[in-house]
């Protein structure tokens, strides 16, 4: 089965990739892919693969808008932290819609449902039968270190998290800094997408400890926080985060 892989975090892209190999290795990934643009560019330029796995939110845009270019009937089984699109994935041939961080057990079910499907003309009300709409179950606090004691801090208090020097901290609300156990990425999957957002390489914020977003050098942003303890130049959202950034806070 020749599969294709449009996700704008690289290490959600090599994950997914080796899930795939491990719930079938029959799968062969032509491409890994990360936007409209690249996927539209690809679609025109290549056979159509027998099925697509794509994150809602792209790089530039969101899944959508490339089907607004190119006309395909190419199966999809959509892998995203955003459930609010569930239905909307119905205007593609959604197979099933997989919420980060799923399991290697949902995504064995999904490809099951796709080579049972494949071949015959997909009748959407069965599919939406088939869809299932699990919900999303994040992570309420984490344990911080401070020197040799622990402390448990509630997601709702945390500003933000930033690595340095291969560790990260956890910031909270009332101004104290803690050492955690988990990676930037990991903390991605971790953490509820509505309230967390990663705004650079080292930086993932609390959408409710932003005061201020400001205009900064070569199209990028500054944030202002109401109280992080980290210094405002490491609170600049890359250039190319920005659009994505402006979506998830109008969202």
């Amino acid at each position: 089965m020749r599969a294709v892989i449009i996700e704008p975090e690289l290490a959600d892209a090599e994950r997914l990739e080796t899930m795939l190999y491990a719930c079938d290795p029959s799968v062969a990934v032509l491409a890994r892919l990360s936007g409209v643009e690249d996927a539209v560019h690809w679609f025109r330029s290549h056979p159509a693969p027998d099925c697509l796995f794509l994150d809602v939110q792209l790089s530039d845009g969101t899944c959508f808008d490339i089907f607004k270019q190119i006309q395909s009937n190419i199966p999809v089984i959509v892998t995203t932290h955003r459930q609010e699109f569930a239905l909307d994935s119905f205007r593609l041939l959604c197979i099933d819609y997989l919420l980060k961080p799923f399991t290697i057990d949902q995504l064995g079910a999904a490809i099951r449902k796709l080579h049972l499907l494949r071949g015959n003309t997909p009748d959407y009300s069965a599919l939406r039968n088939l869809v299932s709409f699990p919900k999303p179950r994040y992570k309420q606090r984490f344990l911080g270190k401070v020197g040799q004691k622990l402390f448990f801090i509630d997601a709702t208090n945390i500003n933000c998290f930033m690595a340095e020097n291969k560790i990260v901290y956890l910031f909270s609300a009332d101004g104290f800094r803690y050492v955690v156990e988990h990676t930037l990425e990991q903390l991605e999957n971790l953490l509820d997408p509505e309230c967390f957002f990663r705004i650079n390489r080292s930086v993932i914020v609390n959408i409710n400890a932003i005061e201020q977003v400001k205009p900064y050098l070569n199209s990028r942003l500054k944030l202002k926080m109401r109280f992080s303890g980290v210094d405002e130049n490491d609170l600049v959202i890359s250039r190319e985060r920005v659009p994505v950034f402006k979506q998830w806070a109008d969202a």
